[in-house]
């Protein structure tokens, strides 16, 4: 399995928008569900720092992340965009296959 992790710190006002954007049922979940080889998304709130968010995106392998991109870049890039209001700082963490996986 492939995950990709995000960490964002969101503005106060934008929470709940924020939620419902990246969680498990939001905007990118949808347009991840485009892609072969989706397993779903996480969406984790720091209890020690309301603000802090940590996104968590599976796929079954890097190529299927790929392909998607590949195929889905413009509304991947237009959802970013308009995403960007909500949060202060955006990092991405890094991108992680289990122990033997697939790339």
């Amino acid at each position: 399995m492939y995950r990709i992790v995000w960490m964002f710190d969101v503005r106060a006002e934008n929470a709940a928008a924020f939620e419902r954007v990246c969680g498990p049922e939001g905007e990118w979940a949808r347009l991840f569900r485009n892609g072969a080889g989706y397993q779903g998304s996480d969406l984790l709130r720091d209890v020690a720092r309301e603000s802090r968010y940590v996104t968590i995106d599976r796929w079954q392998s890097r190529g299927d992340f790929q392909r998607f991109y590949e195929q889905f870049a413009a509304e991947y890039r237009a959802l970013d965009e308009r995403c960007e209001r909500l949060t202060s700082d955006e990092q991405r963490i890094g991108e992680f296959e289990e122990e033997g996986g697939e790339s």
